[in-house]
This record gives C-alpha cells, structure tokens and sequence, in this order.
C-alpha cells in the first residue's frame, strides 16, 4: 500500500474580525437597590475617628442602641463627653443627624391666626471627625476651641 499524505486545508483568515460581545442580562431594579444598598452598609461600616461632644449634659455619659440595616446586630453605645472613640461611620452619621429636639414657635398666618410649627432643632451631641485633623490643633491651653453656645439649626 502506498500511503498518500493528505495536505490539511490552511485556515484562512477572514478580513472581518469577529468580535464577541458578552450577553449581559440588564439588572432589575431590585438588584439595582441590592447593590446599593450593600454598598452604602460596608461604607457605614468604615470606622472613623473622633471626638464626642454632648451639648444637653457637658461632662455626662449618653447610651444609646442603634442599627441601620435588617441583618446587623444591634449596637450599644455609651459615650462621655470630651472623649475620643473609634465608632463605625453609620453610627457617626446617626449622632450628627438625628439626634435632636425641637422647640415648638407660633407664626401668624393670613387670617391673623396663630399657628405651630418648628421654630428651632436643637443638637443634643456631636461627632467631630478626627481622621483629618489633629488632636493638638483643636486644643490651645487647655482649652478645646469648640463653639457650643449657639446650638441652634433654623429649618
């Protein structure tokens, strides 16, 4: 027998370039949400350095529970005044923004009536973030240099 070889084919390059293009399904909005939402909590999570101040009772202790997210544990604080703690950014967030009272005014409305509303919110702490200060810079002789005497947010 005499064996023949056979010549393969050469491939031949096709002057149109194929390119492919992955199939990427378009997210709900539900995803959407999801993925913000898990974005937001890792950077709540973050912690920050800083200095408590607590306005309503200067030198005292506040305690206090909190939790943003549905699959957190609930967290217990308790903060004194003038003191530095390293607390997770969410937390920091909720001292500054949501803890408050509000003082109750009359305005006169068209008819000459007077009527309620919110005349003044007044902070009861703070959290003032040390991560780009320092500690040194916000002391001069003992003495902190923190304006607390006009507390007052007009809204």
């Amino acid at each position: 027998m005499i064996e023949e070889q056979v010549a393969m084919p050469e491939k031949v390059e096709s002057p149109v370039k194929k390119s492919i293009t992955p199939i990427v399904k378009p997210m709900t909005p539900h995803e959407i949400a999801q993925k913000n939402m898990e974005y937001q909590q890792a950077k709540d999570a973050e912690k920050v350095k800083g200095l408590f101040k607590y306005f309503e009772c200067p030198g005292g202790k506040m305690a206090f529970s909190y939790r943003k997210y549905k699959n957190e544990e609930i967290g217990k604080y308790e903060m004194e005044d003038n003191k530095i703690y390293t607390i997770p950014l969410g937390v920091a967030k909720h001292i500054n923004n949501n803890i408050w009272y509000q003082v109750h005014g009359y305005t006169i409305d068209e008819h000459g009536k007077p009527v309620s509303n919110i005349a003044q919110k007044i902070k009861r702490c703070a959290f003032q973030s040390l991560e780009y200060m320092d500690l040194e810079e916000n002391v001069r002789g003992g003495q902190q240099i923190l304006n607390t005497s006009n507390l007052a947010i007009e809204g």
